[in-house]
């Protein structure tokens, strides 16, 4: 899919961060858009961004852990639009905790979003992009969903959980010649709200001097803008890429990934250790 000019792409998340970078970078190459997210107030800004390039923009809210809300907007932009070439399952929270620590509603609230989201996207878009014959999913993971880190056991696995599922996605659609395609992306330090925005249970605050504090020292790691990762993205999936790796920090956790797991969480270990 080198061409987006006159393609139709829908971006869930799109109110703010990597989900409206993309939908602005996509607007400029001449993209029609699909947008939605439950920030209503973020969503319009996004939407009249957008417009500014002159493209068709479409929005609505959505929550993508509602099975049957993203069923039936996939249904709407397919019928408001025409077709459906792209979809960017971008929605996305986080959440600090230790497993013995975390609440099991907020364990299932983010894999609601993170995982089922995910796949909500997937199944629902995936008839109106064979339709289109020339379509393409788009899951966001995370360098979280290459190496396991203290305190992120729910992040983990449900970054772990989309990359599986989207290789196995893209597996299928190269078996049965279709064409349609997908890319797993994995983006390191992105500078967005979801930091800011994440729910952090007791268990992670209270080993912090300053829980604040903290949460600053740990978005200075944040190294790649949105607009920068949104590039990169849309390059990768122009290019067919299996996986693409957003920002340098991405690469070099990835090359981390592939070292010995014992070598590996020992050093994740005494480093945690020293901070607390």
């Amino acid at each position: 899919m080198e061409e987006l000019r006159g393609r139709v792409a829908a971006i869930t998340g799109a109110g703010s961060g990597i989900g409206r970078a993309l939908a602005v970078e996509l607007a400029r190459a001449g993209t029609h858009l699909a947008l939605s997210d439950v920030d209503e107030v973020g969503l319009a800004e996004t939407v009249a961004t957008a417009e500014g390039f002159g493209v068709k923009v479409t929005s609505a809210r959505v929550d993508v852990a509602d099975r049957d809300a993203v069923h039936a907007w996939a249904d709407g932009v397919a019928a408001e639009h025409g077709k459906v070439n792209l979809v960017f399952n971008n929605a996305g929270v986080a959440l600090g905790a230790t497993v013995e620590g975390m609440r099991y509603e907020d364990l299932q609230w983010l894999m609601d979003i993170n995982f089922w989201g995910v796949v909500h996207g997937t199944k629902a878009f995936l008839p109106h992009l064979r339709a289109s014959g020339d379509g393409h999913v788009v899951n966001i993971s995370s360098v979280f969903g290459l190496l396991g880190i203290p305190s992120q056991s729910a992040y983990n696995a449900a970054k772990f959980a989309v990359r599986g599922f989207t290789d196995a996605l893209r597996m299928e659609l190269d078996i049965e010649p279709c064409g349609v395609s997908a890319t797993t992306i994995h983006p390191g330090g992105i500078k967005t709200n979801i930091a800011k925005n994440a729910r952090m249970d007791k268990s992670v605050t209270a080993l912090a001097d300053d829980p604040e504090q903290a949460r600053i020292d740990f978005e200075k790691m944040f190294v790649t803008t949105p607009d920068k990762a949104a590039r990169q993205i849309i390059k990768a999936v122009q290019r067919n890429r299996r996986r693409a790796l957003i920002g340098p920090d991405a690469k070099v956790i990835d090359l981390v990934s592939r070292l010995p797991a014992g070598l590996v969480q020992r050093v994740i270990v005494r480093g945690a250790a020293r901070r607390r």
